[in-house]
């Protein structure tokens, strides 16, 4: 069932069309997200299907009744109450039950047993009990306490009040009221925000099994392939719809795209042939008709619109003057914190020339303090950090301190370079998107996306060898998330970096360290990696009753330089083996039924669905040759790894 759908709706910004022809569907029990590039207008989408604004042309249709709970970008609650009271708030019509049931238990004390008028209210108690319980009367303090739990919020926060909440703690708190109320669609901007790793994996669960729908804006690759099932693209002003996840839409839009290029450009030639035909022979007596019939034929087709995506993105690498040494990092029984109240510690590992180290925790536990403390802009509280020989360290601070508010665009970067010519400093902000009088604005009017760009754009000037990231990904949309990671991919210099976006943390670390209050544990890999190791040891440990032998932990005498690099190709390679013998499976069982369809009577006498079938049945057999061959590549360099082991 349908529960919402916009019908060719428009959003002008005056003279401008920020996007048209949006037809959006909504299907009960519905998992959906909406994709697209930073300013093509998703959370003013959002907005008019909660019902908040209008749309300038179109409609938008819901079911009867239907409950929308929406939660804006970083909308936090603002209140004199108490964490607990807040939330209970969303219980009001159960406490009335509950005061007219206790009224009607003194009624009852107070009549005769045998009287009629006994009989009437003991029949109202007995169908208020049965509606209370129909609503979760009993039950609706187990679900406060565990979706709290579920948020980070434990007992001890309870009596907090939720004007003494950090601005991250109340957009928490701002969801999980929203889900306690369960409506019937729940529209998400930018859920994931502030919320970190075993948050966001409890949050994943608890949606999976939600039983109202969900229409989500996320920028979270990870968390949008593990909850929806469908995805809306905004692009070029409009809507398209993908069927599953997020990679699998990422695959499918090629796929289109590809399909769409191929079809107009096959068009343009058929349409260049004719038209060389008409002006050949329009002038020649003895081809004049033919020509004649080839201009009508031109003047009927209906011509295919060159396709069309807004496919500027940032492009750049980073790039060094001299190789460091291989030890680029030795940290002993380092103490991190402020005025000697300590965070985290003591913690003790070492970075090697070319790892990507990413460092995971929860928040709070004093990841981007490691990183200050590491490049003495605090002290530690206590212990060492030892950087190696010939090292040219760039830093990305997710706080952006670095750059000055007062500065434009082209002085923040040219100040550090006077040198260099400004059209090349023009040259490469164009590479970060800032064009035109964009280059003017000042620091203190950009976005947080155009200033996480600007510190990029001033990281990619300057030699670095080293890289230490905090957050890099914040603020950044999907398609420049994607364009940093194949730059750091590509970087043949050592990296260590912060981060809770695990999408990101799967594309590009070797190791993580996962950072806890009383020391950080190494772990070789990436995310899923991590995680497939954390659910091993756990299952050891419920299996045996005991904790299985501890992770590797870095202790500086282990040389990573060629083995794990190995170790991540092999195990990123068995992935793709895999993923590629799936796609022939599934390829293969579409030439069967190709094949099937084509051998029924019906069809097998009618040549024009018999050709359309063989077309597509020579493109499956085109593309399964073109999976096997790639799938023989790969399995032959994992068998090649294997005999070297």
């Amino acid at each position: 069932m349908i529960l919402l759908q916009t019908n060719d709706v428009m959003r002008r910004f005056g003279a401008d069309v920020l996007f048209h022809n949006i037809n959006l569907q909504v299907q009960d029990h519905g998992r959906t997200a909406l994709v697209g590039r930073n300013g093509t207008g998703k959370t003013t989408l959002l907005k008019m299907i909660a019902g908040i604004t209008q749309p300038d042309e179109g409609t938008i249709s819901k079911v009867k009744d239907l409950t929308i709970g929406y939660l804006a970008q970083d909308q936090g609650l603002d209140s004199q109450n108490n964490i607990w009271a807040e939330l209970d708030l969303v219980f009001t019509p159960l406490h009335e039950m509950e005061k007219e049931i206790h009224q009607l238990e003194g009624q009852l004390a107070d009549l005769d047993p045998n009287s009629d008028q006994y009989q009437q209210v003991l029949n109202k108690y007995d169908r208020l009990q049965g509606e209370y319980k129909k609503q979760g009367g009993f039950e609706y303090e187990s679900r406060m306490r565990g979706i709290l739990h579920g948020f980070g919020f434990g007992e001890e926060y309870y009596d907090t009040p939720v004007d003494a909440l950090s601005g991250g703690q109340k957009t928490k708190l701002a969801l999980a009221k929203i889900l306690l109320q369960e409506p019937n669609l729940l529209i998400l901007d930018e859920p994931t925000n502030h919320l970190d790793m075993n948050v966001l994996a409890w949050l994943e669960d608890y949606l999976k099994s939600y039983r109202g729908a969900l229409l989500v804006v996320s920028h979270d690759r990870y968390f949008l392939d593990h909850v929806v099932k469908d995805v809306y693209d905004l692009d070029n002003r409009t809507l398209t719809h993908y069927t599953g996840n997020y990679t699998q839409f990422v695959a499918h839009k090629q796929e289109r795209l590809k399909a769409e290029w191929k079809h107009y450009d096959q068009q343009q030639k058929k349409i260049a042939k004719l038209e060389d035909f008409v002006n050949r022979n329009i002038v020649r007596a003895s081809t004049t008709k033919r020509a004649q019939a080839r201009r009508k034929q031109l003047e009927k087709m209906d011509r295919l619109e060159q396709p069309e995506t807004d496919d500027r993105s940032i492009h750049f690498q980073f790039h060094s003057n001299q190789d460091s040494g291989t030890e680029v990092l030795d940290v002993e029984n380092a103490k991190v914190g402020y005025n000697d109240q300590v965070l985290a510690g003591p913690l003790s590992f070492t970075v090697r020339k070319p790892q990507r180290i990413g460092i995971i925790g929860p928040n709070g536990i004093g990841k981007s303090t490691l990183l200050k403390s590491l490049l003495h802009q605090i002290p530690l509280v206590s212990g060492t950090a030892r950087f190696g020989a010939n090292l040219e360290i760039g830093y990305y601070d997710q706080e952006q301190q670095q750059l000055h508010p007062e500065k434009t665009v082209l002085d923040e970067v040219w100040d550090d370079h006077p040198e260099v010519p400004e059209k090349d400093i023009r040259s490469l902000l164009g590479s970060f998107l800032f064009v035109g009088d964009d280059v003017y604005k000042p620091v203190h009017d950009l976005s947080g996306g155009e200033k996480a760009r600007l510190e990029l754009t001033k990281l990619s000037f300057k030699p670095i060898n080293f890289l230490i990231l905090d957050e890099p990904t914040n603020h950044l949309d999907i398609d420049s998330r994607e364009v940093l990671e194949n730059a750091i991919n590509e970087f043949s210099g050592t990296v260590l970096f912060v981060s809770h976006d695990r999408y990101f943390i799967n594309q590009v670390a070797t190791d993580i360290l996962d950072m806890h209050k009383d020391g950080i544990t190494h772990y070789e890999g990436d995310y899923d990696d991590f995680r497939a190791e954390q659910a091993k040891q756990q299952a050891s440990t419920t299996t045996t009753g005991t904790t299985s032998q501890a992770p590797n932990i870095s202790t500086g005498k282990q040389s990573y330089q060629q083995s794990k690099e190995q170790q991540k190709a092999r195990r990123k390679l068995q992935r793709q083996v895999d993923k590629l013998e799936a796609e022939m499976g599934e390829l293969e069982k579409r030439q069967a039924q190709l094949q099937e369809k084509m051998s029924q009577p019906e069809i097998a006498t009618d040549i024009s669905k018999l050709t359309d079938l063989q077309k597509e049945l020579d493109a499956a057999q085109e593309k399964v040759d073109e999976v096997e061959l790639a799938w023989t590549t790969a399995a032959e360099k994992l068998e090649e790894f294997d005999q070297q082991d």
